[in-house]
């Protein structure tokens, strides 16, 4: 039987798998998660700068705007917890529309068209009017790290994402993240990159073929 790399699997399906080091879990363990995750807590996009489109941070696991992590965090030698990304985009195409339709209306009042310096002003009044109406969007992505082995498993598809979430640990809880793949585990081995490729029996050339006449 394989061992689910996490306890409670909730998220997308697909996970990115690293190995950190050093491993094992340590005296501290409890007030050294919380220092790190608290160090990069997900903060709303309400209380950054007025002109933040997007948030990033860590959340509890079981509760998305938690940032206390005084609960749920371990499952047995499992530290669980999650990623928040709240962003806030606005609609190119209602942006251009609502520009050109000024630009219409400037042009026939003022005799002339808007200026790119009027237009580009213009724009950014639109953008921020059309930003005061727009409802963020919202991603949680799972991680899930054995703090006795050392196996960490990011629940997100994105590699920017992935990146991101690894360099984030890396930072705040002094560890390195190494991908566990296959070549990865080959180059950190020093590995040639000949003896990645399949051998002859996986191909069927080590075997014998008879060519008797019929």
């Amino acid at each position: 039987m394989v061992r689910a790399p996490m306890p409670i699997q909730s998220g997308t399906v697909s996970f990115a798998r690293f190995r950190s080091e050093p491993a094992g879990a340590r005296p501290d363990a409890k007030r050294w998660l919380l220092r790190g995750l608290r160090k990069k807590a997900f903060e709303p996009l309400e209380a950054r700068k007025p002109d933040d489109d997007r948030a990033a941070g860590f959340v509890e696991l079981e509760d998305h705007d938690a940032t206390g992590f005084e609960a749920g965090l371990f499952q047995g030698e499992h530290a669980l917890f999650a990623w928040r990304i709240d962003q806030l985009k606005v609609p190119a195409k209602a942006l251009k529309a609502e520009v050109d339709r000024w630009a219409a209306a400037f042009a026939a009042g003022q005799g002339r068209p808007p200026t790119r310096r009027e237009k580009a002003a213009r724009k950014e009044e639109v953008r921020q009017l059309l930003r005061q109406k727009a409802e963020p969007s919202s991603k949680v992505l799972d991680v899930s790290w054995n703090l006795d082995t050392g196996e960490v498993a990011i629940w997100a598809t994105s590699r920017k994402v992935v990146d991101e979430i690894a360099a984030t640990m890396e930072e705040v809880f002094t560890v390195s993240l190494h991908p566990v793949s296959v070549g990865a585990t080959a180059a950190r081995s020093k590995l040639a990159e000949a003896a990645l490729g399949p051998t002859p029996a996986l191909v069927g050339l080590g075997q014998e073929v008879s060519h008797d006449a019929a």
